[in-house]
């Protein structure tokens, strides 16, 4: 799986860096861990982030209810945003949902540009993590 991952994080890098998008990476889920570190970095580009992080941002909030996250703009989400990069302004959190059902893992991607992703976005990521078998 985690080679999987590498090679969507690195088209996705390769296709849209140069369009505004800032970071793009997986957290992993840790089950068995407390809640506040639940979420532990996956493949990533292009420059480190935080790990482990809890399941109260927009991950944990993607990994616990199974659905997109898609946020226009960070600053409006208060303490539910784990800044990493303080440049970053919009994010869309994609989760990956296992044939039964489970949530291993979210794919997470972060712009420096407000309203950059919508449900479009949604769609095509979910179509490459199908693709590549996630």
């Amino acid at each position: 799986m985690h080679d999987r991952m590498q090679a969507v994080v690195d088209v996705l890098w390769d296709c849209f860096h140069d369009q505004g998008v800032s970071w793009v990476g997986f957290y992993v889920d840790q089950p068995n861990e407390p809640d506040d570190r639940r979420l532990v970095l996956g493949p990533c580009r292009d420059k480190p982030a935080c790990s482990p992080i809890g399941l109260h941002g927009v991950c944990g909030q993607a990994l616990r209810s199974r659905a997109v996250r898609i946020v226009r703009d960070v600053n409006e989400l208060g303490g539910n945003y784990i800044a990493c990069d303080p440049r970053d302004r919009s994010e869309i959190v994609v989760p990956l949902i296992d044939s039964d059902g489970n949530c291993p893992a979210v794919l997470d991607v972060d712009s420096w540009q407000v309203g950059a992703f919508d449900e479009t976005d949604a769609a095509g990521l979910g179509e490459v993590l199908r693709a590549a078998g996630l």
